[in-house]
C-alpha cells in the first residue's frame, strides 16, 4: 500500500535544534516539512472542524497562478459551501483518511490516492466519513476559458489507476502518472505525479515558463533550485516561479515521488493589469 507524507502538526518542544533550511529566494520558496505546525495553519470560511496549511498563494512578482492548501478535515468536519469563488478550479488529492465528495450531484467514497478534478463554478460538498481526521491537497487556479474551447468536464481518478508515461531515454527511472491527456487544451493546470526510482533524474537544468508546486509524497532526492542544491524528503515543498532552473538527483533506497502543479495549455498575457 502507497504511503504518502503528510503534515506532523504540533509543535517542537523547547529542545528541538533550530531547523535552518526554510527559505524564500527570488526565484524560489523551500518549506521543509518541519515548518508545517499548529500555529501556521489557516481557518477557511464555510469548513467544519477544518484547518489547512497554505504553502502556495499568489504574489505578485513571484508565483501568480496558483494556490495550494494541504487541508486536515477532522470526524464529522468538511463543508456544503467549501468555495464561494466561482472562477476558482481545483484538484483534490487525498493523502489519508476517508472523505465523501458530493460532485454535480453524484456522491463518491474517496480514500488515500483518490484524485479530483473540479471545474470552475462546479457545485461540490465535502465530508469526513470516518472517526480519524481526513487530509488532501487542495490546489486552486483561475479557470482561463478560450473562445471555441470547451471547459473540462469533472471527473474522479486514482493514482493506481493514473497514465504512466516514461521519459524518453530514462530506462524507466523517470516517470509521470498524468491523470489529464497533456494534448487536451480543454485543461489551462496539469496536476500530475512524477517518480524517480533510485539513482534516476533530470539530466539538464529545466528552465521554461511554467511555476510549479512540488509536494515530496515518498522518497529523498537532491534537486536544484535556481543555483542551489537542497536535500528533499518527505512533507518537504518547493515553490519555483516561471523560469526558475531546476534539475533532481533521486537518493536512498525507494522511489522518490512529488506531486506537481503546473500551469499549461494558454497564451502569456500581454497586460499584467489583467
Amino acid at each position: 500500500m502507497t504511503r504518502y507524507a503528510t503534515p506532523s502538526g504540533g509543535l517542537p518542544p523547547q529542545s528541538k535544534t533550530l531547523d535552518e533550511r526554510a527559505v524564500f529566494t527570488p526565484a524560489y520558496a523551500f518549506l521543509p516539512a518541519d515548518t508545517m505546525r499548529d500555529i501556521v495553519t489557516s481557518f477557511l470560511p464555510h469548513w467544519k472542524n477544518t484547518r489547512a496549511w497554505v504553502i502556495a498563494r499568489p504574489m505578485s512578482g513571484f508565483s501568480e497562478t496558483f494556490s495550494h492548501y494541504i487541508t486536515e478535515v477532522g470526524p464529522g468536519g468538511g463543508s456544503t459551501r467549501p468555495d464561494d469563488d466561482q472562477t476558482a478550479q481545483a484538484v483534490l488529492f487525498v493523502v489519508a483518511g476517508a472523505a465523501e465528495i458530493a460532485l454535480m450531484g453524484q456522491k463518491h467514497s474517496l480514500t488515500a490516492g483518490s484524485y479530483v478534478y473540479i471545474p470552475a463554478s462546479s457545485d461540490w460538498t465535502f465530508r469526513n466519513i470516518s472517526d480519524v481526521s481526513v487530509t488532501f491537497h487542495w490546489i486552486r487556479k483561475a479557470y482561463q476559458a478560450v473562445d471555441g474551447i470547451d471547459a473540462p468536464e469533472p471527473f474522479i481518478s486514482h493514482d493506481d489507476d493514473a497514465t504512466i508515461i516514461e521519459m524518453p531515454d530514462a530506462d524507466g527511472k523517470w516517470c509521470t502518472s498524468r491523470f489529464v491527456d497533456p494534448e487536451d487544451l480543454r485543461h489551462d493546470m496539469h496536476v500530475n505525479i512524477v517518480k524517480f526510482e533510485p539513482g534516476g533524474l533530470i539530466p539538464f537544468m529545466e528552465t521554461h515558463v511554467m511555476e510549479h508546486g512540488l509536494y515530496v509524497l515518498e522518497g529523498t532526492a537532491n534537486y536544484r533550485l535556481n543555483q542551489d542544491w537542497v536535500s528533499v524528503g518527505p512533507g518537504d515543498y518547493m515553490w519555483l516561479r516561471a523560469f526558475c532552473p531546476q534539475a533532481c538527483v533521486a537518493t536512498g533506497d525507494g522511489p522518490f515521488r512529488y506531486l506537481l502543479y503546473k500551469d499549461v495549455n494558454r497564451h502569456m498575457p500581454l497586460d499584467l493589469r489583467k
